[in-house]
C-alpha cells in the first residue's frame, strides 16, 4: 500500500515566516477567500512591523499606535507587499486568525455563516483605504487565489470577499482604494 503525503498548504512563491497564531481546522473544508489590507504604523508601508505583529515581536514602545495593536495575537496566511513579495505565515491547511468577530451569507449554505477562520483563507495586502494599490499586488494576489483555486475547488470567484463585507461595522478594509473589477478581470484572464 502506498502512503501519500497530502500536497503542502506552503505556497512555493512565497517566503515563509511562521506564525504561532493559529490553530487546527475544525474541518477540511476551505471555501472562502478573505481579502484584507494592513498597514504599520497606519499609512505608511515597508518595514517589518506587520510580520513582527504577525510573530509576536511586535514593540509596543516603537511607536504610539503599537501600544494599542502589540498584545494581539492575530496572523494572516499570506501578506502581499507594495512590490508584490508574497510572506506566508501559516500553512492554509491550518486557521489563521485574521477574520475577527465576523459573519458572511454563504449562497451555496442559504444561511449566515460565523467562525470564517474556520473555512476561509486570509490576505493582506500591504495598503490602507485611499492609498491605490500596485500593478505588481494584483498580480501577486491573482497568482495566490489561482494557486488557491487550484488547491481548494470550492473556492470560486463568487467564494472571494472583502473584510469590510464581512464586518461592515468593525472593517473598512481593503477599503475603496482596492480595485475589485480589476482584480476580476486579471483573474478571469489567468483562469483562461
Amino acid at each position: 500500500m502506498e502512503d501519500k503525503q497530502p500536497l503542502s498548504g506552503w505556497w512555493s512563491s512565497a517566503r515563509q515566516v511562521v506564525s504561532p497564531n493559529c490553530d487546527a481546522r475544525l474541518s477540511e473544508e476551505v471555501s472562502l477567500l478573505l481579502i484584507h489590507a494592513i498597514s504599520l504604523p497606519p499609512g505608511q508601508f515597508s518595514g517589518d512591523a506587520i510580520e513582527a505583529l504577525f510573530t509576536n515581536r511586535l514593540s509596543a514602545g516603537e511607536h504610539p499606535f503599537f501600544t494599542e495593536i502589540a498584545h494581539l495575537r492575530v496572523s494572516a496566511h499570506l501578506l502581499i507587499r507594495r512590490d508584490g513579495e508574497c510572506v506566508q505565515f501559516v500553512d492554509t491547511d491550518h486557521r489563521a486568525w485574521h477574520a475577527g468577530r465576523s459573519c458572511w451569507w454563504d449562497a451555496h449554505q442559504a444561511g449566515w455563516r460565523t467562525a470564517l477562520n474556520d473555512f476561509s483563507v486570509g490576505i493582506e495586502l500591504e495598503g490602507d483605504d485611499v492609498t491605490p494599490y500596485r500593478k505588481a499586488q494584483y498580480n501577486a494576489l491573482v497568482e495566490a487565489t489561482v494557486w488557491l483555486m487550484a488547491r481548494y475547488p470550492q473556492i470560486n470567484s463568487e467564494r472571494i470577499t472583502s473584510h469590510a463585507h464581512v464586518a461592515p461595522l468593525r472593517k473598512t478594509d481593503p477599503g475603496p482604494a482596492f480595485d475589485w473589477a480589476y482584480f476580476y478581470q486579471q483573474l478571469s484572464r489567468a483562469l483562461r
